[in-house]
């Protein structure tokens, strides 16, 4: 995840102001959400293998597995130096992993790097984007950036494989995320170019890092002046950093609910940051712009970035504060998160 700029007590400031008022409260599970597993296309009793959309996609969502989460971290969580054995050996794992569960795999080669593209051909060429990015920061294991994210989507890719869709699912470990994005920027310009329809697209940047303490959610300068309510659901809670974040524009409204109701369902404390799309690509917003979902929004995609809140919470981000290990992870949260974007995916793809 790239660093934050000095704007963003600004812009978070606008953004918490619309999204804390739909979202859950951090340590009780979120209660917005009008969509689920049987309130968009291809759900609602629709027949699939061998029984319901629902029924398939609760047995998805039980399907994840803590164990398989863990070995896949403990594969990626390296130093991963760009051009690197190790950076060349995650790119492998993604692209291995992606052929062995059924998907064509695309090595999308641009001018500085190598993307990895896992395509699951559904009914129609709509694409449901499950995302995250595989390089990390120079000379830091990046456990929680990104090493968790990569392994959530291998995760999600795998317990998807257990229907067929309408829509087609694209699992995407982005190269260069840390120098600009560049990755998910040359997937995003093609697909503008090629006229490919993406309905929308989640991007997991850090999904590992919790606490239950209090004073371990921080927040910028001026919220509680600006917003004394949504401060106070947070003062309430004592700023536990103990929820997922989820940052969308106005555009993934249906992606959003269906995670929302997901996570309520897996008991995973949400806060939804819902992006005016009068800001959307305004550069005042630039620090919102910070991780993959962004490539798709300056296109004019929809995009949702999936994220612990990075430095907000985690004090090894980018190896600053110390190093970026799996011993400092909370798995069960992951796992969490996982099941959520599982259950909503398979909603928005549509079991056949």
């Amino acid at each position: 995840m790239i660093r934050l700029g000095a704007s963003f007590s600004l812009i978070m400031a606008v953004v918490l102001s619309i999204g804390c008022s739909s979202s859950g409260s951090p340590g009780t599970g979120g209660s917005g959400g009008t969509a689920g597993a049987s309130g968009t296309a291809g759900s609602g009793g629709a027949s699939g293998r061998g029984g319901t959309a629902e029924s398939i996609i609760d047995a998805m969502v039980a399907s994840v597995d803590a164990a398989r989460y863990e070995a896949d971290l403990t594969s990626v969580a390296q130093v991963r130096n760009l051009d690197s054995q190790a950076w060349q050996d995650t790119q492998d794992f993604c692209a291995e992993r992606l052929d062995e569960l059924g998907f064509v795999v695309e090595r999308q080669a641009y001018a500085t790097g190598v993307n990895v593209i896992g395509t699951l051909a559904g009914a129609n060429d709509e694409q449901i984007i499950v995302s995250a990015h595989y390089d990390a920061v120079p000379d830091c294991i990046g456990a929680d950036d990104n090493a968790s994210g990569i392994a959530g989507i291998l995760e999600v890719a795998r317990a998807l494989t257990m229907a067929e869709y309408e829509r087609t699912l694209v699992v995407a470990c982005w190269d260069e995320e840390e120098v600009g994005l560049l990755g998910s920027f040359a997937y995003a310009n093609r697909a503008i170019d090629n006229g490919t329809d993406i309905p929308g697209m989640y991007s997991f940047d850090m999904i590992g890092y919790k606490s239950d303490e209090p004073n371990t959610q921080l927040l910028p300068p001026g919220i509680d002046i600006l917003f004394p309510e949504e401060a106070a659901e947070l003062e309430a809670n004592e700023f536990r950093g103990d929820f997922i974040a989820l940052i969308a524009d106005e555009s993934s409204r249906a992606l959003n609910d269906a995670f929302e109701q997901y996570a309520d369902s897996v008991e995973l404390p949400w806060v939804e940051l819902e992006v005016p799309d009068g800001i959307l690509t305004n550069p005042i917003a630039g620090d919102l712009q910070r991780s993959d979902h962004a490539a798709f929004w300056l296109v004019g995609y929809p995009g949702i970035q999936v994220t612990d809140s990075a430095n907000f919470r985690n004090p090894n981000y980018h190896c600053a504060g110390g190093p970026d290990t799996i011993e400092s992870l909370d798995t069960d949260f992951a796992v969490k998160v996982i099941k959520s974007v599982v259950g909503a995916t398979a909603t928005e793809l549509g079991v056949r």
